[in-house]
């Protein structure tokens, strides 16, 4: 009787990634019934895999301590997803500053893949093309991206040496909270236990990082991703922007996101006032205001800036151009342009 090779390198793959696997988990994730996923075992086995049969109420089958895996295993599918994966990664910023690894790690899998199936796999990534051109990010050392992703995970604190972007260095100690990518760049934010404050530092400007001794308890309803682009948002700029606009956090959002601007409801004392109610705060900052009225525009909801005066000139000077665009007539059939 044939053995469905695909299910049995299922199984191995289930079993490999640790821990004690039960008969009814595996059957479910085999779609098969008890029976058969002994004799998946039993072809493993044949194979000289060591798979553990664990006995009690919690009891399933697991690979032995120590076991070294065969030789790497792609579907089709898999073999995609892994070089599809290295090729965005790229792209996008999410390398560590061993550029070249990626490019290595798909040559080696190229190498390994049937024939057949590498040639379809080439062809998928020469007709492959981006609508975004390709960035050029800073990118963090290997070292220091697993170092603080450790110190994350078992809640460590860390020491590092930081060079800010006008170039003063220092070193400092740090509860690490988690690691963000966003927009092709790596974040780590969390606790200055020094000064009482969340910090957010680039991990490309981060030279070193060491564990340092004790542990530490990170806020309760913790969200990386999300202080980040508040923080983000906070940063200093030239321009500080006050508006108040009437809509929802939604509409805003589509214009406006969360690593650019902040928004808020106004508090009114006794119940909901007239004159405010509908109008969100907004708050963003930026080094040119010149880009902020085709925002504003597009938004088509009503507006008020408090401040700057300047943004408030350049909303007009574009509504006058709009306006002027807008009363020109198109020439008459057949007439010919004034020389």
């Amino acid at each position: 009787m044939a053995r469905p090779t695909h299910r049995v390198l299922t199984l191995l793959e289930l079993l490999q990634s640790g821990g004690i696997r039960t008969m009814a988990e595996l059957a479910d994730r085999l779609g098969v019934d008890e029976r058969t996923v002994r004799r998946y075992v039993d072809h493993l086995v044949d194979l000289d895999v060591p798979v553990e049969s664990v006995r009690g109420r919690y009891g399933g089958y697991r690979l032995a301590p120590g076991y070294r895996l065969p030789p790497l295993m792609l579907s089709d599918d898999e073999a995609l997803a892994v070089l599809l994966g290295l090729v965005a990664g790229r792209r996008t910023g999410l390398m560590t500053m061993m550029g070249t690894a990626s490019e290595t790690a798909a040559a080696k899998i190229r190498r390994v893949l049937p024939e057949r199936l590498a040639r379809r796999l080439d062809t998928v990534l020469e007709t492959l093309a981006f609508t975004a051109p390709p960035g050029e990010f800073a990118t963090p050392e290997t070292a220091v991206l697993l170092s603080i992703a450790d110190a994350v995970r078992h809640h460590r604190p860390i020491s590092i040496r930081y060079t800010a972007a006008d170039g003063r260095r220092s070193e400092r100690t740090l509860h690490p909270y988690g690691l963000v990518a966003h927009s092709g760049r790596w974040y780590v934010t969390g606790a200055d236990p020094e000064i009482g404050e969340d910090r957010i530092f680039r991990l490309d400007r981060i030279a070193d990082a060491r564990t340092l001794p004790g542990s530490f308890e990170p806020p309760a309803g913790l969200d990386p991703a999300q202080r980040v682009l508040s923080g983000l948002a906070k940063a200093p700029y030239r321009h500080e922007v006050v508006l108040r606009i009437q809509g929802t956090v939604e509409q805003i959002r589509a214009r406006l996101p969360a690593s650019i601007a902040t928004v808020e409801e106004p508090t009114s004392a006794g119940g909901a006032d007239p004159e405010t109610e509908g109008w969100l705060r907004v708050e963003l900052r930026a080094e040119r205001l010149d880009w902020l009225p085709p925002v504003l525009a597009s938004l088509d909801q009503p507006f008020i800036i408090e401040r700057p005066d300047d943004l408030r000139d350049l909303v007009a000077a574009l509504a006058e151009r709009l306006g002027a665009f807008a009363r020109r007539v198109p020439p008459a059939p057949g007439a010919g342009v004034a020389k």
